[in-house]
Order: structure tokens, then C-alpha cells, then sequence
């Protein structure tokens, strides 16, 4: 259960599930019809140990019943690796080159991107999760200027930030992925206000978040945690996230403060490019938000 000053590692609570997010881009990567690759993202998931490398084999495999469970999950994964790798390289070709991720997790962008001479790229998250992906990546040399900014995004991070070398006179490529959920909706608004106050004009932002029903459907989350029990892992992802009923909507708040706001469909992002989608998860995923705004 979460609480307001709580803190992790890569192999607990909310760093965890960094790894499966990674362990979805590693499964991606392996398809003979990958929408991205993600060289990283299995060495980064085999670095962390204790059965996350046995659900990158699971995911590979043609299992009806791993298809059942994380077929959806699988999907909206898929859908917004490809939606903010485009983002990024759109931001790149606005001239943008200033380039800010919070809650950085197992994020291999740096890396595997091509970014443009010249760019910045901060990565923001808890100091061991930092640390863990420094280590594991010791010996590749990232594409752009990479500068970790180990804090807590509920401390003053637009302090450690500046401090780091960020210049809020330059326009920015913000990203939050994967994020929302995991700040009660009072810290989500606050985020924003910083995130805003940060933000030369030209400044883009791209995130991604869940809508409506927050809680699983019972026997799906029972058999997927009794899944990651068979390898080792116990990970209660919905007991990590805060409700979502009191917060605002994204979209709303940027508008409401003058950027113009852009949502996409995940489906859309799939079939666009050729990606099949079965109308049990087109359902799922039309409950997920893909969004980007720029600030005029």
C-alpha cells in the first residue's frame, strides 16, 4: 500500500513495475513484426533477476492463456512506446533540444533514440532506480547529452532539476509516461503547475493515463498474480495507484492553461501501422489516454 513519503528500489513497490514495463518492450522487440526495438530493455530486465527474465520468455511464447491476461496490457504498451518515440522525434524536428522524463524507470531512450547534436536529456526518478540503470548500462554510451536527476517527484524536483543544468528560457519536450497513476490527484495538478512554470513557449508535453474503471476484473488480476508467483514475483499493481476519481483530466488542465492540447487513440496508433486488434482489447484500450500539448 502506498503512502505519502514512501520510497523504492527497482525490484519493489512502484520500481517494479518499471520491469514489466520493460519486460513488455523486450517482448515487443523479439516479434518478428516489432512496431519499435528496444535493444535494452531485455538486458535491463535480466540485470534486475528474480524471475523477471522467466516473464520475458512467457511473453515470447504463443500462450493462449498469457494472451488472455496481458494481450491488452501487451497492446497499450505497444501503442504508446510508438506514440512517444514519434512525439520525440517530431519535438526533435521542431528544434527542440531540451529534453525532460520524469519518472524515468527503466526508460532506454537516451540510448536507443537518435537525437539530434546538441540535445539535453534529463531522467528524473527515485536515486536507486537511477543507480540500478547506470550500472546495468555502464558500458553504452547514451545518444544525448544524458543527465540523471536522482530525486523524488514530491520533493522539489524544479530545484534539482535547474541545478542540473536545465535552462527554462529553452523549450522543452516534457514526458510523463506511465505516471499519473501513481500520484494522488493533488500532486498530479502540482506536477503540472511546475511543469507549466518550467515551460519556455514551444514547449511540448506528451503523457499517458487510464480512464474510468480502475479496478480489474477479479479473476483476471487473481490469475496474473498467481502467474508471477509461479516465477517468484508478487507485484499488487492497483494497490500502487491512487484513485482516479478526484483528480482532473490532463487534457482538461492543459487546455484550461493555454496549450493546445492533441489526444490520439491507441487502437488507431496500432491499426495505423499495420497491428491487428482484437475488439476485447480495442474495448480496454479505448479507456487510455494518449495526449500531447505544446505551450504557444
Amino acid at each position: 500500500m502506498r503512502t505519502d513519503d514512501d520510497s523504492w528500489d527497482i525490484t519493489e513497490s512502484v520500481g517494479a513495475t518499471a520491469v514489466g514495463v520493460a519486460a513488455m518492450r523486450a517482448r515487443e522487440t523479439a516479434r518478428a513484426d516489432a512496431l519499435f526495438r528496444d535493444p535494452y530493455a531485455a538486458r535491463l530486465v535480466e540485470a534486475v533477476g528474480s524471475g523477471w527474465d522467466k516473464i520475458i520468455r512467457a511473453q515470447v511464447d504463443t500462450d493462449p492463456e498469457h494472451s488472455r491476461l496481458y494481450g491488452p496490457l501487451n497492446a497499450m504498451m505497444t501503442a504508446r512506446t510508438v506514440y512517444i518515440d514519434e512525439y520525440f522525434g517530431a519535438a526533435g524536428a521542431a528544434g527542440i533540444r531540451q529534453i525532460v522524463i520524469l519518472a524515468a524507470g527503466l526508460d532506454a531512450r537516451a540510448y536507443r533514440l537518435e537525437w539530434a547534436s546538441g540535445t539535453v536529456l534529463f531522467e528524473l526518478d527515485q536515486p536507486k532506480v537511477l543507480e540500478f540503470k547506470a550500472t546495468a548500462l555502464a558500458a553504452e554510451q547514451p545518444a544525448a547529452d544524458r543527465r540523471a536527476v536522482a530525486i523524488d517527484l514530491r520533493q522539489d524536483w524544479p530545484k534539482a532539476l535547474r541545478d542540473s543544468g536545465f535552462d527554462p528560457a529553452r523549450p522543452t519536450a516534457w514526458l510523463a509516461e506511465g505516471l499519473l497513476r501513481y500520484l494522488p490527484g493533488e500532486a498530479q495538478d502540482r506536477l503540472f503547475d511546475n511543469i507549466a512554470e518550467l515551460s519556455a513557449p514551444g514547449s511540448t508535453i506528451a503523457l499517458n493515463m487510464g480512464q474510468g474503471q480502475r479496478t480489474l476484473n477479479p479473476e483476471i488480476r487473481a490469475a496474473r498474480e498467481k502467474m508471477m508467483a509461479q516465477v517468484g514475483i508478487r507485484l499488487d499493481v492497483e494497490n500502487l495507484w491512487y484513485s482516479s476519481d478526484d483528480r482532473t483530466d490532463p487534457r482538461d488542465w492543459f487546455a484550461e492553461h493555454g496549450w493546445t492540447v492533441s489526444a490520439s487513440d491507441p487502437v488507431a496508433v496500432l491499426t495505423e501501422r499495420g497491428r491487428k486488434v482484437p475488439d476485447e482489447v480495442r474495448e480496454i484500450l479505448h479507456n487510455h489516454i494518449l495526449m500531447t500539448a505544446v505551450r504557444p
